[in-house]
């Protein structure tokens, strides 16, 4: 599904490449050889993942905001990339609610600003944006949402990653359609794995919880959502852009989660990663009086990216759940956080 060797000497940028996602990805590129770019913000939490990956002299990495058009165009053409990962975001729901206007420019106009290089370059063969399973206009039903139904998300967050579909809709139907680089959307799921350290998320806070022994505040229990390895997604994104670069006819707009036995319910989750863990780990269940609105259900139905390409996930939320407890004993022991990275790559591509 995915030849890493494709990747070796390709021009790639990144934007968002010191979160989460981000840093996994640019692990995986420079392992293949690629040459990547990273433009994006400093890492967006203390301790952070980009930090622990060692990536300083291995990419070129350049700080800045991609609302500045004019600091992401000048970056943009001294890479000169054929392949461009849009994942810079404001990610958190929560966040959304207490910075709309910050939200809606950064995951809107971020948007506009990179396919506004991408319009007015010459090299770039394959563009992918990454946008969330919360896209969808939300009705809490009970089988997957499929590529084609309505997108309006409820929250700032979530909407304003619809409305970064529409964008690049537009502009593959505006500037791409009769010519140009191949463009993609992948709406993925939760994610989970190591290194991550946001806030309002659930298994940072059960590793928060972990590392000073007490319970794990769980707010909503019973909210059912497609959680998956953060490989899982990473490595899609890393398919659908080798692919679609060879053949533009496989271009298009693309659901990446788990198989439906891996939708599991936040309590379920926090039941697993305690169980995982060990040492008597317990949860407790806080629901918060006039919290902001999130979704209680929802699923994606990821048919056509396996039809399209032989695609299936890989770890089961049990393995998920493991490497993700492995790589954090690894942080909190002091040991080779890198190395466990690789490790977890190679264990991934070779399952």
């Amino acid at each position: 599904m995915l030849d890493l060797e494709f990747y070796r000497g390709k021009r790639v940028f990144i934007t968002g490449h010191t979160g989460f996602k981000g840093t996994w990805m640019c692990r995986i590129l420079v392992n293949a050889g690629a040459v990547v770019t990273g433009y994006s913000l400093e890492p967006p939490t203390s301790p952070n993942l980009f930090s622990l990956a060692e990536l300083d002299g291995k990419i070129t990495s350049i700080l800045g905001d991609v609302r500045d058009y004019g600091a992401l165009k000048a970056a943009f053409d001294a890479a000169r990339p054929e392949i461009v990962l849009h994942l810079a975001a404001q990610p958190i729901v929560r966040t959304s609610y207490e910075q709309p206007v910050y939200t809606y420019e950064t995951n809107v106009m971020g948007t506009v600003n990179i396919l506004e290089c991408v319009r007015q370059s010459d090299c770039v063969r394959s563009f992918l944006n990454v946008t969330t399973d919360k896209v969808y206009e939300n009705k809490e039903w009970a089988w997957g949402y499929r590529e084609n139904e309505p997108l309006d998300g409820y929250d700032p967050y979530s909407n304003s990653k619809s409305c970064s579909e529409l964008v690049t809709h537009s502009y593959w139907n505006s500037f791409f359609k009769n010519g140009g680089p191949a463009i993609s959307t992948a709406r993925a799921g939760n994610v989970i794995g190591g290194g991550d350290f946001a806030r309002d998320r659930i298994i940072p806070d059960c590793v928060r919880a972990a590392e000073v022994k007490t319970p794990i505040i769980v707010r909503n229990p019973h909210s059912t959502r497609p959680y998956q390895h953060v490989l899982e997604p990473v490595t899609a994104y890393l398919m659908l852009a080798q692919r679609q670069y060879a053949d533009k006819a496989l271009a298009g707009w693309y659901n990446v989660g788990p198989d439906d036995c891996d939708c599991v319910t936040t309590g379920d989750l926090v039941d697993l990663f305690c169980r995982t863990w060990g040492g008597g780990m317990t949860w407790e269940n806080r629901s918060e009086a006039n919290a902001p609105h999130e979704a209680n259900f929802l699923k994606l139905d990821c048919t056509k990216l396996k039809n399209t390409f032989g695609w299936r996930p890989r770890w089961h939320i049990q393995e998920a759940v493991a490497q993700t407890a492995a790589w954090t004993k690894v942080y909190l022991s002091g040991g080779d956080t890198a190395a466990e990275m690789d490790r977890e790559i190679q264990a991934f591509l070779e399952d």
